[in-house]
């Protein structure tokens, strides 16, 4: 027969003392497998992942059917991922997707396709956004789709081009990549 107190005698204190070599031990394999940091001044930024723009956008160029502008962006800007999508649908079309971010640290992405923008523009933020006005950049008409609490979406029509933009940025980093996207000449593939 086992020497421990009755089960109505335990306490807060018994719970305790049978918890301490749990959390002892959680620590232990966290910190073996190199899992658990600790940061008293909080999180801090990490490296930014390398991408390289140039090739994603010469490969999207002779790939796609429509034309691919590489944006010449400021030098503290950072190409930091691509992707190339397709969306369904009689006016959908193929997307090539770059993100950059900004010396500022906000991330600021810009999509070129084929397709019309009442599909592309529910496509790259994932819900039917409705436009709430325009902005005027080097002579190009940016429709401008605002929702309360939602990232900005800014969307043109080149003709044979649907250029969005859309990410945590500035108007003024909005401004500088459509005004460098617009000026871009088209990629020869």
């Amino acid at each position: 027969m086992a020497n421990s107190k009755p089960r109505i005698l335990n306490n807060n204190r018994d719970m305790v003392w049978s918890l301490i070599p749990l959390v002892i031990a959680c620590l232990l394999i966290a910190g073996i497998a190199s899992q658990c940091t600790l940061s008293p001044g909080g999180p801090t930024q990490g490296p930014i992942p390398n991408f390289d723009v140039n090739a994603a956008m010469q490969y999207d160029a002779s790939e796609l059917d429509f034309p691919i502008r590489n944006p010449k962006v400021p030098d503290d800007w950072t190409p930091n991922s691509g992707s190339r999508g397709s969306i369904a649908g009689d006016q959908g079309g193929d997307t090539s997707t770059v993100g950059y971010i900004s010396d500022a640290g906000r991330y600021n992405r810009l999509t070129q396709s084929n397709a019309s923008e009442d599909v592309l523009v529910p496509f790259a933020v994932g819900e039917p956004r409705f436009a709430s006005g325009t902005q005027s950049i080097d002579g190009k008409e940016w429709v401008v789709y605002t929702q309360q609490s939602e990232e900005p979406v800014w969307v043109t029509d080149l003709g044979d081009v649907r250029l969005l933009i859309t990410g945590s940025g500035s108007s003024e980093e909005f401004t500088t990549l459509a005004a460098a996207t617009t000026d871009a000449t088209p990629l020869t593939p």
